[in-house]
Parts: C-alpha cells; sequence; structure tokens
C-alpha cells in the first residue's frame, strides 16, 4: 500500500507507472498481432504505441530511482501522460479507427490508469513541494 506520508510516494508512483508502462508496451509491441484480432485496433498503430512507450517507461523509471526526482522532469512525465490520456479520446472519438466494444473499453481503461498516475504523480509532487517549504 502506497504511504501518502512518505518522502518516497513519489519515487513509488514512478516506479509503478514504469512498470505499468513496460508491462503495457511489450504487450503492444509483440502481441499486437493477437491484440488487432480481439479489440479491432490496427496492429501497427498497437505497435507503434508500444514502441513508443518503451523508452517513455525506461526513463520514468530512471527517475524513480533518484533520491529526488528533478521538478522538471516529474512535470514532463505529468505532462505526457495528459497528453496520451487526450490523444486516447481523441482517437475514440475521432472515427479515425473503428475498435470494436472490447478494443473501445481497451483504449479507455488504459486512458484512465494513465490518467491517475499522472494525478497521483501531480499529487506527490505537491506534497514534496510542501515538504520541503516547512
Amino acid at each position: 500500500m502506497f504511504n501518502v506520508q512518505s518522502p518516497s510516494f513519489l519515487r513509488r508512483v514512478l516506479l509503478a507507472d514504469a512498470i505499468t508502462g513496460v508491462a503495457t508496451g511489450l504487450m503492444l509491441v509483440f502481441g499486437a498481432d493477437a491484440l488487432e484480432s480481439l479489440l479491432a485496433i490496427p496492429a501497427a498503430l498497437l505497435q507503434s504505441a508500444g514502441i513508443v512507450l518503451l523508452p517513455l517507461a525506461g526513463l520514468i523509471a530512471l527517475l524513480a530511482t533518484r533520491a529526488q526526482p528533478p521538478r522538471i522532469a516529474v512535470w514532463a512525465v505529468i505532462a505526457c501522460n495528459a497528453m496520451w490520456t487526450i490523444d486516447s479520446f481523441v482517437l475514440l472519438l475521432s472515427g479515425w479507427i473503428a475498435p470494436n466494444s472490447l478494443g473501445q473499453g481497451f483504449i479507455v481503461l488504459q486512458a484512465v490508469v494513465v490518467a491517475v498516475f499522472a494525478e497521483l504523480e501531480y499529487f506527490a509532487l505537491r506534497k514534496n513541494a510542501a515538504v520541503a517549504a516547512c
């Protein structure tokens, strides 16, 4: 369980974000063909998303190893997560692809998970700033 009062809360949230990103990225890269038939989302799109996700997750993991992750870098992670969430809903609502119900659910679920990470990172960053100000 995460202790939000802990000074390591931000690092733990970043680590959870990174682990989730690596797992999802690997699934998208190596399982794109199987997922295409299951979700009705083009394999090329799934694989491209995974390819983008893997180095991003690696950078987030690197931040998680720092005793005090740089604020600007954490803000960049929050911004990337926010954009990923927005882009997911834009993709879903744009009509550029036609996922089936399971595919729509997948897009919504992963967008919500990413949004939760962005919110937790924002909360932890603000908590760290408040503690540092005292």
